[in-house]
């Protein structure tokens, strides 16, 4: 935690009130997200036992599992859950638009999806089910509804892009919450939607303190799940379903009817807390300004789910259970580059970001205090160019290496520049840097494209410095990580494996 983050949360607890962590809502937020809050089995890994989904906030629908451990239950569920999010794809793609500027014609959707759940455990539930469905097949032994493989392929990509940072298609609630607001409690207790609401948003009539109670007393407000609450599940949720088995095991319908009712109403009043928590906390999201760059990363977010749907609508197959060596090495340098670029973006936008980044050295900020504009050198194909320097005396914990290159909110856009040096000047420090770019073609700078004496600037380190990997062919694998996921992705076998699973009521 650094130095602004841990003020941020000092102050929270001396006010207890949760304080703004960033001027902007980094996350793009739909006009018609679908919220899921998705409830999972105790013990039985994979297993969903009810959901509530909708788009909007009067209109849910409440989707149960009646016997978890029963297999062709939990595929009804999945097809039921499945046609209400593949409508919900289908909806965003109602528009396409040609994409100009590119050698090769091509289009791209103008929305993307937006599926938004409590907390991270939610993606993690979203991500289970779409393992358990994307290797089903629609015809021969134990088949599933057509929708169920697809809904299973569409749920595994939205619950990969949720651990690409800065992408929007599926988010947890209370991590949008957290990343704007700084509250007096830890990064774990955080996790809780309803007691980090109390923190930003108490319910009419409570205080802080109150309302932390009333959140960590499960009887008051259940848990915003997967899981459900162990005393819940012990005193109600067993034998509502023990009497749903038992009306079943008698083959009377009118029991059956009942009981599942009865599961119905008690899984709801578990529910629908959390519900009304989601939509305030969308409504308290959307009270933010969103950040100016979300819409470079939206546009991403486009791109991501048109490539992924013209896949699918080609007869795709579905994701592998394990990726290759090469495979996982590719997927962790995307994941870093798109961390590196939603922390840059993140800072250049936000002005309590860049102070973060500051307070630890990671970018810095102060007076130019010299300065050569019309500094040229010749470059090595003999070629002069302009390469104006500056020194820029600041008050930060400069931890920047010399050739780090470097992008400023501060200038014209394009601006780019790099670290010469960085020396002590007495309790301060004195930065050397070069601009390299954003002066325009001229040998001259154009005006204002270099900082003058005097004049308060900020730098950060720029992300589209770091160069692409080289990754070996599949071939050239060290035989430590040749094994047969390393072969061309035929998933043939695994969806064979995973057909073969016996169904039935696995008890």
């Amino acid at each position: 935690m650094s130095r602004v983050s841990a003020l941020a949360h000092l102050e929270a607890i001396e006010a207890m009130e949760a304080m703004p962590l960033t001027t902007y809502r980094h996350r793009r937020l739909s006009d018609r997200p679908l919220v899921i809050v998705p409830l999972t089995m105790a013990g039985e890994a994979g297993a969903p036992l009810a959901a509530m989904v909708g788009s909007a906030k009067r209109s849910p629908k409440l989707l149960v599992v009646a016997q978890p451990r029963n297999r062709d239950q939990r595929f009804a569920f999945a097809a039921e859950l499945g046609g209400l999010v593949m409508d919900y794809i289908d909806y965003c793609r109602r528009d396409r638009r040609e994409i100009t500027g590119r050698k090769s014609p091509a289009s791209r959707y103008t929305d993307a999806p937006q599926i938004l759940v409590p907390n991270p455990g939610g993606v993690g539930a979203l991500g289970d089910l779409g393992r358990m469905c994307r290797f089903r097949k629609t015809t021969g032994p134990y088949p599933v509804p057509d929708v169920v493989p697809r809904f299973g392929m569409w749920l595994t990509f939205l619950a990969e892009s949720a651990e690409q940072a800065g992408a929007s298609m599926l988010l947890p609630v209370n991590g949008m919450l957290a990343e704007h607001w700084a509250t007096g409690q830890s990064v774990l207790e955080d996790q809780n939607l309803a007691s980090l609401m109390a923190w930003i948003a108490p319910p009419d009539g409570l205080s802080v303190e109150q309302a932390i109670a009333d959140a960590e007393n499960p009887s008051v407000c259940p848990p915003a799940g997967p899981a459900t609450s162990p005393e819940f599940d012990n005193k109600y949720l067993a034998p509502a379903i023990r009497r749903f088995d038992a009306a079943r095991a008698a083959a009377d319908p009118q029991a059956m009817a009942s009981a599942e009712t009865d599961l119905r109403e008690l899984i709801a009043d578990q529910i629908k807390p959390t519900w009304r928590l989601m939509w305030k906390a969308i409504a308290l999201l959307r009270g933010v300004e969103e950040a100016p760059r979300a819409d470079m990363r939206f546009e991403r977010d486009c791109a991501s789910f048109t490539a992924y749907s013209d896949y699918q609508d080609t007869g795709g197959l579905p994701q592998r259970k394990r990726d290759t060596a090469i495979g996982a090495a590719k997927r962790l340098s995307r994941l870093e580059r798109a961390l590196a670029d939603f922390e840059a973006d993140m800072a250049f936008d936000d002005p309590f970001v860049l102070a973060d980044r500051r307070s630890v050295g990671e970018a810095f900020a102060g007076i130019v205090v010299a300065a050569e504009p019309d500094r040229v050198v010749t470059t090595d194909r003999n070629r002069r160019v302009p390469r104006p320097r500056i020194a820029v005396r600041t008050q930060d914990p400069t931890r920047l290496a010399a050739g780090t290159k470097l992008i400023s909110p501060s200038m014209p856009a394009g601006h780019k520049a790099v670290i010469v040096s960085t020396a002590p000047d007495g309790n301060l420090s004195l930065v050397t840097v070069e601009v390299t770019g954003g002066m325009g073609r001229a040998r001259v700078p154009r005006p204002g494209t270099v900082p003058a004496v005097g004049q308060s600037v900020a730098y950060l380190p720029d992300p589209g410095w770091r160069p692409t990997p080289v990754f070996p062919d599949p071939e050239q694998i060290p035989w430590t990580h040749a094994t047969a996921l390393n072969a061309p992705d035929d998933n043939t076998a695994e969806i064979d494996d995973a057909v073969a699973e016996e169904w039935g009521d696995g008890d």
